[in-house]
């Protein structure tokens, strides 16, 4: 009796060793795994990512890019000109580009006109006052918030992804593993440039509107002769560009001397065939 008891007791606190040994096995399997995570190298090791996709955030106001162009016919032109440099410096615009141009039907200014957005309106709408005739009238409006939206989304994913390399570059420990993330760091770093350089273009479109207006003015015709030399000037002139051409003619044939050779020589042996045919 006292021996079975001795034997279940050694087969209960078996047991119990055996269970403390499999948990103290798994407890060391899991460390030794997270280290095994921390000795890979950063290039084959999976970049984090962001456990939730950022989501695409409302902005203030829908982002519009407006421009056109338009053409106005004016009875003084420089009148007109003044009028839109006194308008567009009241309403804060400015000339992107400025060009004139004249001929003998008209004159006319060919202008690249900048402008706030929100004085877009009042600005057409002082040039259509007045005596000014319209001539061609285009405006568009193109909405590009979603395209706003969207770069700014990923704008900041890329800069997350970059927050997470260079916290990998600070624990990397081996010149191998710094140049493999500086590798992939360096093409995100120019990515992330591009895409807020499009932002800031995006910005600035929307902020200041563009129009090309152009102002003419439309000339009476008159007939302007031109000026010509007296006879006896222009006979000299004739006699002595016809005595040139003549020069040239006979040099020009003087380059020819190689072929008027050969073709004497054909002439010369067809004839000399012709003679012995006949006899």
């Amino acid at each position: 009796m006292k021996r079975i008891i001795l034997l279940f007791s050694i087969s209960i606190l078996f047991a119990a060793c055996h269970k403390s040994s499999t948990e103290n096995g798994l407890y060391l399997a899991s460390v030794a795994s997270e280290e095994m995570m921390e000795m890979t190298p950063p290039a084959s090791r999976p970049v984090a990512t962001p456990a939730k996709k950022i989501e695409n955030k409302e902005v203030d106001k829908k982002k519009i890019i407006k421009d056109g162009r338009m053409g106005i016919s004016v009875d003084n032109i420089e009148n007109a000109k003044s009028n839109v440099d006194t308008l567009l410096k009241t309403l804060d615009g400015y000339y992107a580009r400025e060009n004139f141009s004249s001929s003998d039907y008209e004159s006319s200014f060919y202008l690249k006109i900048r402008i706030p957005a929100t004085n877009f309106e009042p600005f057409i709408s002082g040039i259509e006052k007045g005596e000014n005739k319209v001539i061609y009238k285009e405006i568009q409006a193109r909405d590009v918030t979603d395209e706003f939206i969207d770069l700014e989304t990923r704008l900041a994913n890329k800069r997350n992804y970059l927050s997470q390399y260079n916290r990998l570059l600070n624990r990397a420990s081996t010149i191998k593993e710094i140049l493999e993330i500086q590798e992939k760091i360096r093409p995100l770093e120019e990515e992330i440039e591009s895409t807020v350089g499009r932002l800031n273009y995006l910005n600035d479109q929307v902020a200041y509107s563009s129009l090309d207006l152009t102002i003419t003015k439309e000339k009476e015709f008159t007939y302007n002769p031109k000026k010509r030399d007296k006879f006896l000037e222009r006979l000299k002139q004739s006699l002595s560009r016809g005595w040139f051409a003549f020069i040239d003619f006979v040099l020009f044939i003087l380059k020819l001397w190689p072929f008027a050779i050969i073709a004497i020589a054909v002439v010369w042996t067809w004839k000399r065939f012709r003679k012995k045919a006949k006899k």
